[in-house]
């Protein structure tokens, strides 16, 4: 339950109005001409006369003392970007009527918060218009308004509440609101919302705010929680959600500068004319000092998530009629949300920075054999499902230690021209053979500032004259591959630190520049199945800076992404200055011409467990059901468990669990590849029991008989529940002799032919076996083999080698018709 509001000290003491009395016929001072005498002229007056005079005293009314309470005021961000933005406000708000006093808090002893405060509060700058004696002038008059106080308990906010209800009361003023900016850790926010709500709460007719800064939770589940828990301190109107980047001035324009161009861009901003839309930031510093936060969250949650993510509904959502209602905005911006597309894991590519590794074991006591799998750097595909944006793609990238630090928004439009003349007749910008592009360019870069660019082919645009001008020419300065003259380009009148905007928006109540609850969970509902299908996902290691070259370029078809480049390795070297195979994180390349995942066993199992759940969330989506194929032995058990232990989203209740081969035993023999499905799988999921299908070797008190027609049968179950007998993964293992499956080189039966299911000899005991065939392998949408184990080095070097030769090698023969194969191997099998 809400806790009961804290109540206002009395009230200042008024004096008395005055009421004027306006005579009902004044005479006409001598030598003029009298008022004409129409009726209602006097009444007409005096209400005219009064409505003003009511408008001054309401004005007046609403004048008081507003409260800032920084929470974390001694912090980074603090010291770096908040007192600057409330300095910033108190510099276009001073002399306005209201009073200010500026409280910032922390668990910081007072001594030492109050040495830290001195020293940010005497750095605090003005704008270049501002004259220098007027800035000192109101730097001793922040100064003198601002103090530090320790916030610990429910006591200490009590304190606090009555503090200021004494300051209003001395100033003789009513108290107009109190603002709280939670500059603090996200884990701090519910009991701090306690104590506001409890002990801290203004009274009756005064506002209240609380500002919250990311991260906003860690998943779709994590942030519903620390919403929930919000929603019972405060109601959602007191509640302003930060993302800076709603504050930078170029992103702020996007909706504006649409709404300004709606003739000229009605026509363009769709599918018809947009080729893609990228949006891009980039860093050229990496995450040292920071790592324990990112390896929490990594550069998804950190950027794209809210950041960039904010960015494409500006642009993808429909512009509402009234572009300046907060609540039309939102609305719109939700029905953007309704409209992407799932990702998978296909949409993203991943990257770490080379020396993140080594900082992480460093900065959090890792220990040498430790590796990390967070992303430094995700390029991502987004695909916008309305009419308007169908098939466009959207590319959203972040990443540190690039080679460059920018911001941009760009919207490629396509070019259906053709020049007959060659590029040096063109008329200078104008030609329709150039590229046409809108730009907001979010800042630094080759521009070094933000700006809003339109190429001279397309339209020249509307911006508000008095906060934006037009840029000069800069010879020799070119952006994405045109000088700076082929562009309107427009920059700010004058720029505005992003925290300084948003805080202003605050204190006016502006919400439009805020996330509200439901577009914060919509976003994390978007990106939470990605997340978790990312989860255990290799990046590539690039070097960092220029040093990266090509190695990040990546390239989209459909609706995949792939870096352009093959990374064949991947190396994190060892104490010793040669490399050994145990210094290699992950291998990637190609072997037989298919993709080869290389691991150490631990991380190569995770991986395959990973991308099986992958393939089962994508098949449930798409059909309902999943059809999976096992292989037994013993390589698969570690597999099965990690299955059972660690993957507690997979859609167990809709998948098949098939047999790619059987020993002939009875399915209670610990020989029995059933048995070892059901000892190390079976009995920890709930698979329904009606979606387990074993092998019938065993029948009437027989095992394998010809006459029983086993195989037959089990072939036939196939053909009834599995779509044209095309398993959605089958997973295979391969022997020392190149045996797959029961399929051996000394047993040709299955290799070929029309039976999907045969029964085959192994050359050890027990030597009768039931396998699917090789074409009905054959058929699947994938099939993975595991390879794991320094005894698979010799055949793994052998079968590298030779071509199309099931009869001598089955595991040869191994190659989906129109589907996918994955070699799985661990770095003994593979490098011995």
């Amino acid at each position: 339950m809400r806790g009961a509001p804290a109540r206002a000290g009395p009230a200042a003491p008024r004096s008395p109005r005055r009421r004027r009395r306006f005579p009902e016929k004044p005479p006409a001072p001598t030598g003029q001409t009298k008022h004409p005498r129409h009726p209602g002229f006097w009444k007409m007056l005096a209400v005219a006369t009064c409505v003003a005079l009511l408008g001054c005293l309401q004005a007046q009314e609403l004048q008081g003392h507003v409260s800032i309470i920084l929470l974390g005021a001694t912090g980074d961000l603090a010291r770096k970007y908040l007192w600057q933005g409330l300095f910033q406000l108190y510099l276009d708000e001073a002399g306005k009527g209201h009073s200010f006093s500026f409280h910032g808090a922390a668990l910081t002893t007072t001594k030492q918060g109050q040495e830290i405060m001195a020293k940010v509060l005497e750095s605090l700058s003005c704008p270049e218009d501002v004259a220098p004696g007027r800035c000192a002038e109101l730097k001793d008059q922040f100064q003198g308004l601002s103090r530090y106080r320790q916030l610990k308990t429910p006591e200490d906010y009590a304190a606090l509440s009555e503090d200021v209800e004494a300051l209003v009361r001395h100033e003789g003023r009513r108290e107009a609101g109190r603002l709280f900016y939670f500059s603090v850790p996200p884990f701090a926010y519910a009991d701090i919302a306690r104590s506001i709500n409890s002990s801290c709460r203004p009274g009756p007719g005064a506002w209240l705010r609380v500002v919250l800064e990311k991260p906003f939770g860690h998943d779709h589940r994590s942030a519903q929680q620390l919403a929930t828990e919000l929603g019972s301190f405060f109601q959602e109107e007191e509640m302003y959600r930060v993302d800076h980047y709603l504050g930078k001035q170029a992103v702020a324009q996007i909706l504006p500068f649409r709404d300004q161009n709606r003739k000229a861009l009605d026509g363009l901003w769709n599918r018809h004319h947009v080729e893609r839309v990228e949006i891009i930031m980039k860093e050229t510093v990496d995450a040292e000092g920071r790592t324990s936060f990112y390896e929490e969250y990594g550069v998804i949650r950190d950027v794209l998530q809210n950041h960039l993510t904010e960015v494409l509904t500006l642009v993808a959502m429909e512009l509402p009629y009234n572009a300046s209602s907060a609540e039309a905005v939102l609305q719109h911006k939700l029905q953007a949300f309704r409209a992407l597309r799932g990702l998978r894991s296909a949409s993203a590519v991943l990257g770490q920075y080379r020396a993140y590794g080594a900082q992480v074991r460093r900065e959090l006591h890792k220990p040498d054999s430790f590796h990390s799998l967070t992303p430094t750097f995700a390029g991502i595909l987004v695909h916008v499902d309305n009419l308007r944006w169908e098939g466009v793609p959207f590319i959203l990238m972040s990443g540190k230690a690039l080679d460059e630090r920018v911001g941009y928004v760009r919207i490629l439009f396509k070019n259906r021209a053709f020049c007959a003349q060659s590029q040096k007749d063109w008329v200078t910008a104008r030609s329709p053979c150039l590229p046409q592009q809108v730009i907001f360019y979010i800042g630094h870069g080759e521009l070094g500032a933000p700006a809003v660019l339109v190429s001279r082919s397309l339209f020249k645009p509307t911006l508000p004259s008095k906060s934006w001008k037009e840029v000069g020419g800069r010879p020799g300065l070119r952006l994405f591959g045109r000088p700076l003259s082929d562009y309107y380009a427009y920059s700010p009148v004058r720029e505005q630190d992003a925290y300084a905007t948003l805080i202003s928006h605050i204190f006016h109540g502006r919400k439009g520049s805020f996330v509200t609850t439901e577009t914060l969970l919509a976003s994390w509902a978007f990106w939470t199945p990605l997340l978790d299908s990312l989860s255990r996902e290799v990046p590539r290691v690039y070097p960092g800076g220029a040093e990266n070259g090509h190695l990040l370029d990546f390239e989209f078809t459909g609706s995949q992404l792939a870096f352009c480049q093959q990374q064949v390795a991947q190396l994190v070297r060892g104490p010793g200055s040669a490399p050994m195979p145990r210094d290699f994180q992950v291998l990637r390349a190609t072997y037989r011409e298919s993709p080869l995942v290389a691991a150490w066993p631990e991380e190569l199992i995770a991986k395959l467990a990973s991308d099986i759940e992958a393939a089962a969330v994508q098949a449930v989506r798409r059909f309902g059901q999943f059809h999976l194929a096992l292989s037994g032995g013993s390589s698969p058990i570690v597999l099965f468990q990690q299955l059972a232990t660690g993957h507690y989203g997979f859609p167990w209740a809709r998948t098949h669990l098939w047999l790619v081969d059987e020993r002939c035993v009875p399915l209670w023999d610990p020989e029995s590849n059933f048995q070892g499905l059901q000892t190390h799988l079976l009995q920890h999921v709930r698979v329904p029991h009606y979606n387990v299908h074993p092998m019938p070797v065993h029948l009437h008190q027989r095992l394998c008989a010809e006459q029983d027609q086993g195989a037959q049968a089990y072939a036939e179950q196939i053909s009834a529940l599995v779509t044209n007998g095309s398993f959605d993964l089958v997973l295979l293992g391969m022997g020392p002799d190149g045996h797959t499956a029961s399929l051996f080189p000394q047993s040709p039966a299955g290799l070929d032919g029309e039976q999907l299911v045969v029964l085959t000899e192994s050359p050890s005991k027990p030597h009768h076996r039931m396998s699917l065939s090789l074409p009905l392998i054959n058929r699947a949408r994938k099939v993975a083999v595991l390879v794991m184990g320094r005894l698979k080095r010799e055949i793994t070097m052998l079968v590298s080698r030779v071509g199309h030769e099931p009869k001598k090698w089955p595991i040869s023969g191994v190659l989906p018709g129109s589907g996918q194969l994955v070699w799985y191997m661990d770095y003994e099998a593979f490098l011995g």
